[in-house]
């Protein structure tokens, strides 16, 4: 059975910066383009960046261009979002899941970040 597990999801000041993991198993990790999501109370499931299965192509949304840093460890099953420069706009779950131009598989419970000071 396909299972992402999200972690490393605190409170954090506004200008802190966190490191998600997104674990994968019952998948061949290594050959799906990737992506993290989050959703905001109140708002639609928003995409905030994806990876490719080899790391070559990496695209961010405009919010978060230059503040988010994505990766993933294929020998590890795992997917990063390194946030930096936070902000209270960027408090959501974050999920992962396969990049939006495949069928999404099961979502895992996510995994909160809040801003606030």
């Amino acid at each position: 059975q396909v299972q992402f597990v999200e972690s490393g999801g605190d409170l954090v000041q506004p200008g802190g910066s966190l490191r998600l993991s997104c674990a994968a198993s019952g998948i061949i990790f290594g050959i799906y383009a990737m992506g993290w999501y989050r959703q905001a109370p109140g708002k639609q499931r928003e995409l905030v960046a994806t990876i490719t299965s080899s790391s070559s192509r990496i695209n961010y949304a405009d919010s978060v261009k230059g503040r988010f840093t994505i990766s993933r460890d294929n020998t590890k099953n795992t997917m990063y979002l390194q946030m930096n420069s936070l902000k209270p706009e960027d408090t959501a779950v974050y999920y992962c899941n396969r990049d939006p131009s495949a069928r999404p598989l099961n979502w895992g419970q996510g995994t909160q970040v809040t801003v606030s000071s």
